[in-house]
């Protein structure tokens, strides 16, 4: 077991163990658990474009490669603060379209449970947050 200096315990509560301070790094063990981080806001960009229907996946951005169709993205189901981007990869979605579609009864922008998306402007990227059940998945960056 290794030993915790006390001057980085910022507070003990419970179960609780609350490290660090304000930008202080904290480092989990393999198997630990943690609360509070959050993300960042920012996505890991997969760099090997999609060429064909795809269910995106919390946390990735997607290169979309419509050159030789239209595609349908799927979007993950939704929890507060799930993220997804995309980016047109060879400007042609003005072309074939990349369709959005929500996860079963979930909305996109507020619109109706099951609505869908039609990106058709070339060379668009959009981010998605997912903000709650009422607005569903939120465009916040064009």
């Amino acid at each position: 077991m290794s030993k915790i200096e006390v001057d980085a315990i910022d507070k003990q509560s419970g179960s609780t163990l609350t490290l660090g301070g304000s930008g202080t790094a904290v480092t989990l063990a393999c198997g630990a658990t943690q609360t509070g981080f959050g993300r960042t806001g920012t996505v890991d960009w997969q760099t090997t474009p999609k060429t064909g229907d795809f269910t995106a996946v919390n946390g990735e951005g997607y290169f979309v490669n419509t050159t030789s169709g239209a595609i349908i993205m799927t979007m993950p189901s939704g929890s507060a603060g799930a993220i997804v981007s995309i980016q047109d990869y060879n400007k042609t979605f003005d072309t074939n379209n990349l369709t959005v579609t929500p996860a079963s009864g979930e909305k996109i922008n507020g619109g109706s449970a099951d609505g869908i998306l039609v990106i058709s402007t070339e060379g668009q990227g959009l981010t998605f947050i997912y903000v709650d059940s009422t607005v569903g998945w939120k465009t916040v960056h064009e």
